[in-house]
């Protein structure tokens, strides 16, 4: 029996990219997947791709309402919730004096006010189990500023902090928190192109690392991972 079975897992935008990397990590060690994305036919698709255990449902992190009915509908499917990938981001790069209010409000919205309302609605439940496991994915972008970058590294300079706070909250509630915070990963994201270098991360293995913290003994917590191509481009 593998490890992960009877357990529950919710991955937001996990029909692609790094999400459904996540998502098919989890699935393979066991677990039941309820994985997210705002069209229902692609988190549909995406679950039938998965296989049997893997649930899509269509859902906006942006708006609270969604998310909540979201929770409630994973419940009645699944019973529960003992895993967290608050994974769903959007990245919208350029000068602030360019950036339309609209688009700064995707970027919070969604990075940073959806992850905040997916916890809010994951904690209670895992309560309920006696415990659980939120993963927040987040990025280097959370501690390094990029040219262009204000409103994604606000959005991941905040969700880091969120991240912190959360961990101190609930681990006494047998609640672990982790954020990760890989660099180049072969998706498209952001600017629309995909990173198709062979130096790049992968989303398996950020999924790779999601198993390793959930196999990681209990009285152990890896608060902060931070992740990179091992061997980049040189510069210069």
């Amino acid at each position: 029996m593998s490890f992960l079975s009877g357990k529950v897992a919710v991955v937001t935008g996990g029909n692609r990219g790094i999400g459904r990397g996540i998502a098919e990590a989890l699935h393979r060690e066991g677990a039941t997947v309820a994985l997210t994305a705002r069209d229902a036919a692609r988190a549909r698709q995406a679950a039938e791709e998965i296989g049997e255990r893997a649930h899509g449902f269509a859902c906006d992190v942006r708006e609270f309402d969604a998310v909540r009915r979201l929770f409630e509908d994973v419940e009645r499917a699944t019973g529960g919730v003992d895993v967290l990938v608050n994974n769903a981001g959007v990245g919208r790069f350029g000068p602030v004096a360019e950036t339309s209010p609209d688009d700064w409000r995707e970027v919070i919205e969604t990075n940073l006010n959806g992850v905040f309302y997916c916890c809010h609605e994951a904690i209670p439940r895992m309560k309920r189990r006696g415990g659980g496991y939120i993963f927040n994915i987040s990025s280097l972008a959370g501690k390094n500023p990029i040219v262009n970058g204000a409103a994604y590294n606000a959005s991941k300079f905040g969700l880091n902090g969120f991240s912190e706070a959360l961990m101190m909250e609930v681990r006494y509630d047998g609640i672990r928190v982790s954020y990760l915070m890989p660099g180049s990963v072969a998706t498209e994201f952001g600017r629309g192109s995909a990173v198709k270098s062979e130096w790049a991360l992968t989303p398996a293995d950020v999924g790779e690392v999601v198993i390793d913290l959930l196999r990681s003994p209990a009285r152990a917590l890896y608060s902060r991972v931070e992740m990179r191509p091992s061997q980049p481009p040189r510069k210069g």
